[in-house]
């Protein structure tokens, strides 16, 4: 009894500690970024083990609420100091999260401006481009286009427009009224056509479909392997079982906390730019995220049939074919189908790091200030995701009804 009264105010001790740490940190922020005033971690420190101490004696804090209750802490929040504490929490971190965001909503209603570029390039997409080659010009003089006009249109020759409303203007530039409403047809018809930024998005984002594939494809026999050994239930409550089990939860934790982007840096430096540096980092990250889809699922199997395959003095190997796997089969389909479905998505941000794919052409055309080509990416991975969302969803829906 002395002990789990011992160990329960050790633990609202800390926790009174780390929140009074939290606190006195965020108002430290505040102040230092408002009246610039200096103070060090000790003083931090020495303040929030002051408070600790007086607020866990008196038997008020927040500590006592939880883990050792007092008459105190009993009463309705609204009338205890533990309740207020936890409102004016709430509200610092709220400021300070202003503050380290540096939130401004008057930038946000009065820049838009500034987007004008990107806001074209979607509503305009790079379907099209329009050029005016030689063989264009030889055409319209062979339909009676007067020197005069191919003269005014001969600074734009060969020059390529992204889109027919950009090519428009540029004639707009050259010609006067009369000669655009009685030539643009003309011109039109004869410009030379093509779909280059189209074919190349299109290439791209086959990329990056199969990329995200292949990263599911390679993840899933070590994630399949991997799951049985993170299963608790399967694992043996003995020494070595339970540090197997430790050792493989902690890997597939920490790769799947180190995100995508993070892993396909590495894989670039590693390998070089390209694919298969995307490729590797979506395989490394799914191995982890399926490692712990796969254990979960295992963890809420039934028992009866792993009781019943023991009982017939079934080895371990035995126990997970004929009683552990035919009742994960589906579920461990479906997780894998929506796996391939946030791969697709993160392949795209793993390329802006040389992960390859449609993410790299983004990339490109972005820092190029190409808008109108940005624009035909941004759809094309929106159309896509929907796509690949749509079809998952219905698809793992299926899975596991069987």
């Amino acid at each position: 009894m002395k002990n789990n009264k011992l160990k329960s105010i050790i633990q609202a001790f800390f926790t009174d500690l780390l929140f009074w740490i939290y606190m006195f940190g965020c108002t430290y922020f505040l102040i230092h970024c408002w009246f610039e005033i200096e103070l060090t971690n000790i003083h931090i420190l020495v303040a929030a083990l002051v408070f600790t101490l007086v607020f866990l004696f008196v038997g008020m804090s927040l500590g006592r609420k939880i883990f050792s209750p007092t008459k105190l802490t009993e009463l309705k929040w609204k009338k205890t100091f533990w309740g207020w504490t936890i409102v004016f929490l709430l509200i610092i971190t709220f400021v300070v999260g202003w503050n380290l965001v540096e939130v401004n909503p008057y930038k946000f209603f009065t820049q838009f401006k500034n987007a004008r570029g990107i806001s074209s390039g979607i509503f305009d997409p790079s379907i099209i481009g329009y050029k005016l080659t030689e063989k264009s010009f030889e055409e319209l003089r062979e339909n009676d286009v007067p020197l005069v006009v191919l003269e005014k249109l001969e600074s734009i020759k060969n020059k390529s427009h992204t889109t027919k409303k950009v090519f428009l203007l540029s004639i707009k530039k050259k010609l006067d009224v009369n000669e655009l409403s009685e030539y643009k047809s003309s011109i039109f018809e004869y410009a030379q056509k093509n779909s280059n930024m189209l074919n190349r998005a299109l290439t791209a984002l086959a990329e990056t479909i199969f990329l995200a594939l292949l990263a599911t494809i390679f993840a899933i026999p070590f994630a399949f392997v991997l799951s049985f050994f993170a299963a608790r239930n399967l694992m043996p409550k003995t020494f070595s079982g339970n540090i197997v089990y430790v050792v493989v939860r902690t890997i597939a934790t920490i790769f799947r906390s180190i995100e995508a982007i993070v892993w396909a840096i590495i894989f670039s430096v590693w390998v070089g730019i390209g694919p298969f540096a995307g490729m590797l980092a979506l395989m490394i990250h799914s191995i982890a995220a399926l490692t712990k889809l796969y254990s979960e699922q295992i963890e809420n199997i039934d028992e009866g049939p792993v009781e019943a395959i023991k009982a017939t003095g079934a080895n371990t190997l035995q126990v997970w074919i004929f009683a552990v796997i035919p009742q994960i089969i589906s579920p461990y389909l479906a997780f894998t189908i929506y796996r391939w479905d946030i791969n697709v998505r993160m392949a795209t941000i793993v390329g802006f790091v040389g992960g390859g794919g449609i993410g790299l052409l983004l990339l490109q055309n972005q820092q190029l200030l190409r808008w109108h080509n940005v624009g035909v990416i941004i759809w094309l991975i929106a159309a896509v995701v929907w796509i690949m969302d749509m079809t998952s969803a219905k698809v793992r829906a299926k899975l596991v009804e069987m």
